[in-house]
């Protein structure tokens, strides 16, 4: 648990680095489900030349030189564009075991109480080297993220619910290699505008007050969904590697209606708690196939014809 004067500083100033929070028992097991992974994905693609036998880490930035395309197979969520029923995403009993991790849920006890859901705005964040990224390449999962505020991408459902988001490092996360960054919370949601990313529009943020914040592997950052924040470029020649984790109370709707969350842990009521691995994933292959037949649901609500987008 946190404790009341680590709480305090989140509620005043909306950012929070927790070092030390998931170890080698958790981290380890998914480092190793996403070996298996890419290894089963490149056995897919015929084992192509390019992409020798080596670490998760070489062989993941050799399959990006190479033009093979790994992001959406490996993230924790579907995307934003269409969907369709064989979309491809991961979900694995060892980032199952991380969601549901007692210390994590610890920390979302201490800031909005015993009730929490495991909200389905998620991913993981796997990131090669700038100098590796091809031209036109502006996924936020693959290069730098563009200022933003977590409400600012969530549907207009949850603008009144207390989402927290849990940044979890499980490589070192430094300046050089694309850390975080954040500016002092704002009061409200500023507007975003739909440019390469979802991106608070011009003039609304000063990077002037701009603040790094590293974290080691196996430490966390909390954000408060009003802090603006963006990520930084990897300029060392490894991937910075973390996953982008959302929780808020039970009933407070998620932003994402149509994507499964589930309850990971209840003091009131703890056999609603989901504890199934093969249940998760099957919340997420029911949602793929609904997805799939009806018309697209549009992750943003921002509309680039806004006068603050001009």
């Amino acid at each position: 648990m946190l404790s009341s004067d680590k709480v305090t500083e989140f509620r005043e100033t909306g950012v929070l680095i927790v070092e030390d929070v998931l170890g080698g028992d958790i981290l380890g097991p998914v480092r190793e489900e996403y070996t298996v992974l890419l290894d089963e994905l490149i056995e897919g693609w015929g084992n192509p030349p390019e992409i020798p036998e080596g670490s998760f880490e070489e062989r993941a930035i050799a399959a990006y030189r190479a033009g093979y395309d790994w992001f959406q197979p490996m993230d924790i969520a579907l995307p934003g564009e269409r969907i369709t029923i064989d979309t491809p995403f991961h979900a694995g009993p060892a980032v199952f075991t991380m969601l549901t991790a007692p210390r994590l849920l610890d920390l979302m006890e201490s800031l909005i109480g015993p009730e929490i859901t495991s909200n389905p705005i998620q991913h993981v964040r796997i990131k090669p080297p700038a100098s590796d990224l091809r031209d036109g390449e502006v996924r936020a999962h693959v290069g730098g993220t563009d200022w933003h505020q977590d409400r600012g991408v969530a549907l207009e459902e949850a603008d009144t619910s207390d989402v927290i988001t849990v940044w979890v490092a499980v490589t070192d996360a430094t300046p050089e290699n694309g850390c975080l960054t954040c500016v002092p919370r704002a009061e409200t949601m500023l507007p975003h505008c739909p440019k390469t990313q979802t991106t608070i529009a011009d003039g609304f943020v000063d990077e002037r007050r701009a603040k790094a914040l590293p974290v080691k592997a196996g430490g966390v950052v909390l954000l408060d969904p009003l802090v603006p924040h963006a990520a930084l470029p990897n300029k060392t020649d490894g991937i910075r590697w973390s996953f982008d984790l959302r929780y808020n109370p039970t009933g407070h709707p998620t932003g994402r209606a149509h994507f499964p969350d589930f309850v990971a842990r209840s003091r009131s009521l703890p056999d609603s708690e989901l504890r199934d691995w093969r249940a998760w994933r099957q919340m997420w292959l029911d949602a793929r196939a609904t997805c799939a037949k009806r018309p697209h649901i549009e992750l943003h609500r921002w509309s680039g014809d806004s006068p603050v987008c001009a």
